[in-house]
């Protein structure tokens, strides 16, 4: 089959870490199918921009895997200049797609809703088998996070598109397990039966992560310092990711002198939350930079605890499910997960990997981590064996054949 994979912000990793609909075409190709991923040529969080000389498109082939790049102007912050960006890549689409051989089936990303709308007009037109992939919930989110209310006539109109998608699609992914709970809500479950929705979460490309682990050590002291019992967080350190629940914690757990937070990654909260542990005498928590994401692996295995941190003015939303690229790389490295909130649908309570704080409080955050702190050599092991079990079932590789059975039509 030829595949088209549609999503505004899948560029290859080495630039943005956004690695699903990668690992996807990865294991398609392996399959033996045709795949084309389409994305805009901005780089998410960043100033680049993969085409510089006016072209409409540029095409790229990285580790195989065949990339078009829709060229679309540059944006900052998410205000005016991204809603035109995004705008602009749904616009250019069907243009840019035009030029290459028709598809078999395309799977198009609502990441925003409007380029997933554009992908399944262009499946409608083509004849094609047309799958909605629905990672984030707009305008749900925009609602939850207090941005706009649910009368706000751009969130009336962004509700009108994603049921439009829902409806003309011929599947819909969600990457919550809660998708149609979600759908219920909205009052759509009539004209949008259960049978066309189904659900794939993110995912780990497990044999890539071993040998990242294996052929990739990172040289750092803290990491391999044997007296320390090391809480780890990686990944984006921005306002929205309330990493100051975090240096809270830290403040809380100064009389724990076995316990060390680390942190890996970057973002523009960093310099206003090291300010703040310098202020306040936090020196059991470090920022230690960006890595490249190479090393993540290796850093994952030396932990003792790793963290799952959401921003606690954003829980209402996981009460549909949640799917955080990083828990499942938390998961590969075999050891124990705290989350800050609680979730519904809760893998680490399916698995028994870690647990979910009682409350999303520094207080409550500090609970979760001397209660795994203290725990005994045999429920860690027990631990390990049970973050391998649930790392396999999410393994890139299964949830491939998860996705096309979907877009062949098959329930499991």
């Amino acid at each position: 089959m030829n595949i088209w994979l549609i999503n505004h912000y899948a560029v290859p990793p080495q630039y943005y870490p956004l690695a699903r609909q990668t690992y996807f075409a990865k294991y398609l190709m392996e399959m033996g199918h045709s795949v084309t991923i389409f994305a805009a040529s901005t780089v998410h969080n960043s100033n680049q921009n993969l085409i510089t000389d006016g072209a409409p498109y540029r095409e790229e082939t990285v580790n195989g895997v065949h990339y078009v790049y829709i060229c679309c102007r540059d944006y900052t912050g998410n205000g005016v200049s991204r809603i035109y960006n995004m705008m602009e890549f749904a616009w250019k689409l069907p243009g840019v797609c035009k030029r290459f051989p028709r598809p078999d089936a395309i799977v198009a990303t609502s990441m925003p809703p409007v380029s997933c709308a554009a992908g399944i007009r262009i499946a409608r037109k083509y004849g094609c088998r047309g799958i909605a992939e629905i990672a984030d919930l707009w305008p749900e989110s925009i609602v939850a996070y207090g941005i706009a209310g649910k009368n706000n006539p751009l969130v009336v109109l962004l509700r009108r598109l994603e049921k439009w998608i829902y409806k003309k699609s011929d599947a819909v992914v969600f990457t919550m397990e809660g998708g149609y709970d979600y759908i219920i809500e909205q009052g759509w479950e009539k004209e949008i039966p259960r049978s066309k929705v189904f659900h794939i979460n993110n995912g780990v490309d497990l044999a890539l992560f071993h040998r990242n682990m294996e052929q990739n050590p990172l040289q750092d002291d803290d990491l391999v310092n044997p007296d320390t019992f090391k809480v780890i967080y990686t990944g984006s350190i921005r306002r929205a990711n309330g990493l100051e629940l975090l240096v809270d914690c830290a403040e809380r757990l100064k009389d724990q002198p076995n316990i060390r937070f680390l942190v890996y990654g970057a973002g523009d909260d960093v310099e206003r939350l090291r300010a703040a542990c310098r202020e306040r005498n936090i020196d059991n928590l470090v920022f230690k930079g960006p890595v490249d994401k190479a090393y993540i692996p290796y850093i994952l295995s030396k932990s003792d605890l790793n963290v799952l941190n959401y921003n606690p003015d954003s829980t209402v939303i996981y009460r549909f499910g949640s799917s955080q690229n990083k828990l499942f790389e938390y998961l590969a490295s075999g050891k124990p997960i705290l989350s800050t909130v609680k979730i519904a649908y809760s893998i680490l309570e399916k698995y028994n990997c870690g647990i979910e704080a009682e409350e999303p409080t520094a207080d409550g955050v500090a609970r979760g981590i001397l209660k795994l702190y203290r725990m005994t050599p045999q429920q860690r092991m027990q631990i390990q064996e049970n973050c391998q079990v649930a790392a396999a079932e999410y393994d890139f590789k299964r949830l491939t054949q998860k996705l096309m059975d979907v877009i062949e039509g098959r329930r499991e």
